[in-house]
């Protein structure tokens, strides 16, 4: 039976004067009954196009027709045979952008709300199978490497393993997820739900070394020749902040959206007692500057540590390139969006302290290289915004220890590894993929470029 209801059902949520206290998980997910009324939603489109959407191609029109007929476990499987990280996908994808982007049902109304179904398809398998053993997969005989444990070393080691390969995972990290613990908040990913996945990593026999620093602990060469490994796969992010060298930039108070939720998510700033405490916010005015979903992250965050916070974008709303359920959050929990606005000075107090920014305003011209349409500054439209500690989130670059420690690694003009269309890097048997390549770029690429480079390796080891 199909449900022709144009709106989605509303996901329950904490209310915001709540959740912008706590870094509790915002969305609290969907009942049985509301999934299943979410699913007889979809249309079961002859073409599926919400499949093509998706960059792992997950089957969705069959999970979400398992979901209709209430058989929840069926639809797990559908789904984990392409993606591995579903609960985490159906959490933080920019699913508008992508498998819902393309939904039919969007054309008059609201898109199938397939992320959504896919997180309750995931917490339900976990609260009702979770503890079921896991048995180690046979192996192989072949040795495999993957460098990062984040989505795309963790997607490719679980391709990996599940073919019988040996796989050892990499982490420069004391902890494993890459940016899923270091980068995205407890509120929107809990850390608990990364363990999971990696623990049933574990579970096949995928082994975990932590605090190992690709480019010190040891090269890539290092590994194939003194490791005995095959086969390289480079997962390891982009991580090397941006900062728009303006002047004022080294007053205390400046700090990179990288740096600022790493101590929060990873280190537990946000916690009376860290060993790694950040500025007190209490009271306090922050500018985070920068649209994207790292900027929502690092802005909510400042919220409910007690500050007064302003997102400071040099276009307008409909630019914003961060999710739209993250701009709307922020918005509800009190955020205040300073749009058309480009910061081109820090200023300090005499104690070396941030103690306000000058911006100026913007406008809008013709549409640039992006697509998007060019910020124009407008002449004479100085003004000072006071704050006391800036968040710089303007994008991140790989970081070059491994470019540099590898002879022969050819990268591009902005540090990601060039590889062809199988992740073959320009080493011999060394693949890449994620945002090492692309640049920082979302969850679900990443992971779609660790399952292809997975599968090249097996292709290539088992020639």
């Amino acid at each position: 039976m199909i449900n022709l209801v144009h709106q989605q059902n509303p996901m329950p949520e904490q209310k915001p004067e709540v959740r912008n206290q706590n870094f509790l998980e915002v969305c609290t997910g969907y009942t049985e009954d509301q999934a299943i009324r979410e699913a007889m939603r979809c249309l079961r489109c002859r073409k599926k196009p919400c499949v093509s959407g998706c960059p792992v191609n997950i089957k969705i029109p069959l999970f979400i027709a398992k979901v209709a007929e209430g058989d929840f476990e069926a639809a797990y499987e559908i789904i984990t045979e392409d993606s591995s990280l579903p609960a985490i996908c159906g959490r933080v994808c920019p699913q508008e952008n992508q498998c819902q982007g393309e939904c039919v049902h969007g054309k008059k109304g609201e898109p199938v709300a397939i992320g959504r179904l896919e997180r309750f398809v995931a917490d339900w398998h976990a609260a009702n199978f979770g503890d079921e053993e896991i048995k180690p997969v046979e192996g192989n005989g072949h040795k495999v490497a993957v460098i990062g444990a984040g989505p795309a070393g963790l997607a490719c080691a679980g391709d990996l393993v599940n073919k019988g390969y040996e796989v050892t995972v990499y982490e420069a990290l004391h902890k494993t997820g890459g940016v899923l613990v270091y980068g995205i908040p407890q509120f929107r990913l809990p850390k608990e739900i990364v363990a999971q996945e990696v623990a049933k990593l574990e579970a096949k026999g995928v082994k975990f070394v932590t605090d190992a620093v690709a480019g010190r602990a040891f090269t890539v060469d290092e590994l194939m020749k003194e490791g005995g490994y095959e086969s390289v796969f480079i997962g390891t992010g982009a991580g090397l902040p941006s900062f728009m060298n303006i002047p004022g930039e080294n007053y205390i108070g400046v700090c990179s959206a990288n740096e600022y939720l790493t101590r929060i998510n990873l280190m537990k700033a946000y916690k009376d007692g860290s060993d790694t405490p950040i500025m007190p916010l209490q009271g306090k005015k922050v500018a985070v500057v920068g649209g994207g979903n790292v900027a929502m992250d690092a802005a909510r965050c400042s919220k409910r540590l007690g500050a007064d916070v302003y997102v400071v974008y040099r276009r307008g709303m409909e630019e914003l390139p961060a999710r739209h359920e993250e701009v709307e959050h922020a918005i509800e929990e009190g955020i205040v969006f300073k749009t058309l606005n480009n910061p081109v000075k820090i200023n300090g107090d005499e104690k070396g302290y941030v103690s306000s920014m000058t911006c100026v305003e913007m406008e809008l011209g013709e549409p640039d290289a992006s697509g998007r349409r060019r910020p124009i500054e407008k002449v004479g439209s100085e003004h000072d915004l006071p704050v006391d500690c800036v968040i710089m989130s303007l994008g991140t670059t790989p970081n070059p220890l491994i470019k540099n420690t590898t002879p022969g690694l050819e990268v591009n003009r902005k540090g990601g590894i060039v590889v062809n269309e199988a992740g073959l890097t320009s080493h011999q048997n060394v693949y890449a993929g994620g945002d090492a390549v692309t640049g920082a770029a979302t969850v679900i690429l990443a992971m779609g470029a660790g399952k292809l480079g997975a599968k090249s390796i097996d292709e290539a080891l088992s020639k």
